[in-house]
């Protein structure tokens, strides 16, 4: 998921400005990128010994699940995203629905196969929404309940406190995150430092933990516990949480600082701490309870329970923005209905707020703290969205290496293996949580799906009723130019959503009004499955005559749809549009359900709900209101 960028300093042409550029952007990205991750220790190896499989924390059992801990991080965060899927980016950006942007049809019949991962795809970042709503609830709760550590007294309070900081986080999402988000990094930066010397402390102790490094007592904690152990895994996946946030964070920091937190600082300071952890299990296996509080001394109690909480708060509001960007990018590709997108900042494109998403996400989430109460209830829910993502985009990984970088079939199959074996098996362990709340996040996901493909299917087949009473430019054309109908002065700019076609909002206007403008545009706004679309390439302009222009804007998905700026660069033919003179025509269709051939009757209702609500294409495009012309229709489907 990406998430707004934090405001930084230019680069310059010196070596050591470019140093400090890049420290800039490893800080940044420390504080943005590994908040999901970086809050993982507060649960994650409780869980595997508390959880819903729970076992006695003897030292075999420890030092095998500290192995797997270890193998998990190395294998599923460190290997497969930051040495293989960090390498696939859409023109330097990363996540789902980038990666399911690169694949187009290579051959014939290859069109089915696309479709069937187009929904898979879809699927996975519907998924992204169910892990949305749990982290910010399981990351605050845990924070909060190591108050119960220090006493008794906040045992009733935990949850209050809990909603009371998210609420107030939702609240002020609206301002956007440019003041905030410059404490993202210095903040985080002392939350590894601080995680990374109890870790040390705690080792030095007991330095005979660092035997689980060696994987054969994995493989000897399987073979003791048998299928129990494995059900742990689902439990292990935790630490890998935020292997996803970081991919969709490649396009605001780029790979190389993601790379650099990584393997210098976070990475290290995960492991010291979950060593850590099993230090102080092996002198006391009754610190179960709460290891990760239980490291530090009793002064340092509650001011490390105030830095765990404001990494969970940088960690939630990473996952919101997150949440944020991913909405954007798939209105963008049209899986979803236009909605209200509020830039909160002039200088940085990313930073959004979208106020349905925030209320929504906000009212999902206090329901979940009120209905699961304890951070240990909400992690049975946890990790189904997050490796059935994993294991969609090792599968959409595997094609874009074929397809895309053309590697060896053997090749890209033997990476795949490894890495789809290991999705596999967590996604095995983490399957059986369904019943006891991982149903959650697929209930949501499926939600989210339905929609995105009703919207998907149900824009197909209004395109094609609209097609059915459209007339072919050129038969157009030449009536013009036979019946020569009044001109009026000024640009008359129609919107089309094909470009060889005649779009109806022009035949309404000239078959009530008889008149034409002197400039007719047809306007066809094309969103490319790319991030961004140079300033260079983005208008194609033709000349069709008869005082006719066809223009046609191309936008990245990642990209500010904003027309009046794109057509004022335009300055061929001797087009141009003068604010006074230029009108906006616009088709409003209403959508009607009807008995013709198409989806089934819910879902034709559903998608003329969503069309009826959907936000004006005048807000959306920039258009200025006071300069367009809207023509309605009833359309049925």
């Amino acid at each position: 998921m990406t998430t707004p960028t934090v405001p930084l300093p230019a680069p310059g042409p010196t070596h050591s400005l470019r140093g400090k550029y890049l420290a800039a952007m490893c800080l940044a990205t420390l504080g943005v990128v590994y908040g999901d991750i970086g809050t993982s220790p507060l649960y994650a190896l409780r869980e595997c010994f508390t959880g819903e499989h729970q076992m006695p924390a003897t030292p075999e059992h420890v030092l095998g699940v500290l192995s797997l801990i270890f193998w998990a991080l190395v294998i599923i965060v460190t290997l497969k995203y930051h040495v293989y899927v960090l390498r696939m980016d859409n023109r330097g950006e990363g996540g789902i629905l980038a990666l399911l942007a690169l694949l187009r049809p290579r051959r014939p019949g290859a069109r089915t196969v696309r479709r069937v991962l187009i929904m898979l795809g879809l699927f996975g970042a519907a998924l992204l929404y169910g892990d949305g709503i749990i982290t910010p609830a399981i990351s605050v709760l845990s924070a909060v309940e190591g108050l119960e550590v220090a006493t008794p007294f906040f045992t009733h309070s935990v949850v209050p406190i809990t909603v009371v900081i998210l609420v107030l986080l939702f609240l002020v999402q609206h301002r956007g995150t440019a003041r905030i988000g410059a404490m993202f990094g210095p903040v985080m930066l002392l939350w590894f430092s601080t995680i990374a010397v109890l870790g040390v402390v705690s080792i030095a102790q007991n330095p005979s933990v660092l035997a689980a490094l060696n994987p054969l007592h994995a493989l000897s904690f399987f073979r003791e516990t048998g299928l129990h152990g494995f059900l742990v895994l689902g439990a292990v996946l935790l630490v890998a949480t935020g292997g996803e946030a970081l991919y969709a964070d490649l396009g605001h920091f780029g790979e190389r600082p993601i790379q650099i937190d990584w393997f210098s600082f976070v990475a290290p300071s995960l492991l010291l701490n979950y060593f850590g952890q099993g230090a102080l299990l092996l002198r006391d296996p009754g610190t179960i309870r709460n290891p990760f509080f239980l490291l530090a001394p009793e002064w340092a109690l509650y001011p490390l329970v105030g830095l765990a909480t404001a990494a969970t708060v940088i960690a939630s509001q990473a996952v919101i923005s997150g949440a944020f960007s991913l909405t954007r990018q798939a209105i963008q590709l049209g899986y979803l209905p236009r909605m209200a997108i509020v830039h909160t900042s002039e200088k940085e494109i990313g930073q959004i707020y979208i106020p349905a998403v925030n209320w929504a996400l906000m009212l999902a989430t206090v329901a979940l703290v009120f209905a699961f109460r304890r951070s240990t209830n909400l992690a049975a829910a946890y990790g189904v969205a997050v490796v059935s993502t994993m294991v969609i985009t090792t599968i959409l990984a595997y094609v874009v290496a074929r397809e895309r970088f053309h590697w060896r079939r053997s090749t890209a199959i033997g990476v795949t293996v490894l890495f789809l074996g290991a999705d596999l098996a967590f996604f095995g362990a983490t399957i059986v949580k369904v019943p006891r709340g991982g149903w959650l996040p697929l209930v949501v996901a499926a939600g989210v799906f339905v929609v995105m493909t009703t919207w998907v299917e149900g824009r197909r087949i209004l395109g094609e009723r609209l097609m059915e009473g459209m007339l072919p430019m050129e038969p157009f054309l030449a009536d013009v130019a036979a019946r020569s109908p009044l001109r009026v002065r000024g640009t008359a700019v129609f919107l089309a959503g094909t470009a060889d076609r005649t779009p109806p909002t022009l035949l309404h206007n000239l078959k009530h009004n008889k008149v034409l403008h002197d400039r007719v545009v047809l306007l066809t706004v094309v969103t490319e499955e790319q991030p961004h679309v140079a300033e260079a390439e983005r208008v194609e302009v033709s000349d069709l005559g008869q005082g006719f222009f066809r223009v046609i804007l191309h936008f990245g998905f990642m990209d500010s749809v904003h027309v009046p700026r794109e057509l004022k660069r335009i300055s061929v033919h001797g087009l141009d549009f003068p604010f006074a003179e230029t009108t906006y025509f616009l088709g409003k269709e209403t959508v009607l359900a009807t008995r013709r051939p198409g989806m089934a009757p819910w879902r034709e209702r559903l998608f003329a709900f969503m069309s009826r609500n959907a936000r004006a294409a005048t807000v959306f495009f920039h258009l200025p209101p006071n300069r367009v012309v809207e023509l309605g229709s009833q359309v049925g489907i």
